[in-house]
C-alpha cells in the first residue's frame, strides 16, 4: 500500500489543521509513493527507535513528537537531528508525525477514558464549530470521591507507572479532576478556572507546583511520557483496523530516564 493512502487516512482522522501553528506535523521525511508493508510506532523519533524500525525492516515510522521543530539549513552528518534524517532517507523509510493534532483529536479523551472521567468537557478550547468544541485536556468528575493519595495510586495503576510526583496534602479529598497529557503547565490557569480539585499532567516545575497549591489546585505529575505513551496503542489500533494487510510494530514501553 502506498504511504500516501495511509497518510490521507490518518489526516482524515487526525486533521493537520487542528495542529498548533508552531507545530510540525505530517510527512517529515520520505515520499508518498513509497510501498508500505510494515509500520513502526513510537512516542519519540530517537536513534533507538530508528534502529529498531530498521531491524524489523519497517517502511514507515509514525511518532507523536516530531523529529524536526525548527528550520534546518543544512542536512549533513554534523548534527544529531540531520543524521537521523539521512539515516531515514538512506533506508528509504517514510517518517510521519502526529503531535498537537493528535492531542486535541484523540489524546485528551483517551487519557480521560483511562481514569474514567465523567461529565467531561474540554479544558483548553482551541477550535469550535456548530457541532462541538475541541482542544487540549479534559476536565470532569472522578469515578468516586478519593483522597489525593488514593488518586495518585489510581493514576499510577491506570497508566502503569512506577511513580508519580504529588503536590498537596495527601489526605485532601477530591471530586473533580483536569487531565492534560504531556507538558501541561501552560494550562494551569485553565484547570484553576474550571475549579478542578486536582490537575493530572506532566513536566510541572517546582514553582508551578507551589503556585497550584496556593490556588487550591492539587497536582499529580505523571510525567511527559507517562501519559502520552497511550499514543502508541491508539495509533496501533487505528492502523490495524484500517489497514489489515500492514504489519504493525511498537516501541517498548520504557521511561527515557532512570530514577536512582
Amino acid at each position: 500500500m502506498k504511504s500516501g493512502r495511509i497518510i490521507d487516512s490518518l489526516e482524515e482522522m487526525y486533521p493537520v489543521a487542528n495542529a498548533e501553528q508552531w507545530d510540525n506535523v505530517g510527512l517529515i521525511v520520505g515520499r508518498r509513493d513509497k510501498d508500505v508493508r510494515k509500520i513502526y510506532i513510537a512516542v519519540d523519533p530517537t536513534d533507538e527507535v530508528i534502529q529498531c524500525a530498521i531491524e524489523v525492516q519497517a517502511d514507515m515510522i509514525i511518532t507523536h513528537h516530531p523529529l524536526i521543530f525548527k528550520a534546518i539549513k543544512k542536512v549533513n552528518a554534523d548534527d544529531f537531528i540531520t543524521r537521523r534524517v539521512l539515516r531515514l532517507a538512506r533506508h528509504d523509510m517514510c517518517y510521519y508525525a502526529m503531535h498537537t493534532n493528535f492531542d486535541v483529536t484523540e489524546m485528551a479523551d483517551a487519557a480521560a477514558d483511562k481514569i474514567g472521567l465523567r461529565k467531561r468537557s474540554v479544558l483548553s478550547v482551541t477550535y469550535e464549530d456548530d457541532i462541538a468544541k475541541g482542544g487540549f485536556g479534559r476536565v470532569g468528575r472522578l469515578p468516586s470521591v478519593m483522597t489525593l493519595k488514593e488518586c495518585a495510586e489510581y493514576v499510577k495503576k491506570c497508566f502503569n507507572l512506577k511513580y508519580v510526583r504529588v503536590y498537596g496534602e495527601l489526605d485532601t479529598e477530591l471530586e473533580t479532576a483536569a487531565i492534560c497529557p504531556g507538558s501541561g503547565k501552560s494550562m494551569i490557569s485553565d484547570a484553576v478556572k474550571a475549579e478542578a480539585d486536582v490537575y493530572i499532567t506532566g513536566d510541572i516545575e517546582h514553582h508551578d507546583g507551589l503556585d497550584c497549591i496556593a490556588q487550591g489546585l492539587m497536582v499529580i505529575d505523571a510525567g511527559h511520557y507517562g501519559i502520552e505513551k497511550i499514543f502508541i496503542e491508539s495509533v496501533k489500533e487505528y492502523v490495524k483496523r484500517s489497514f489489515k494487510d500492514i504489519a504493525v510494530y511498537t516501541h517498548r514501553d520504557i521511561e527515557p530516564f532512570t530514577v536512582l
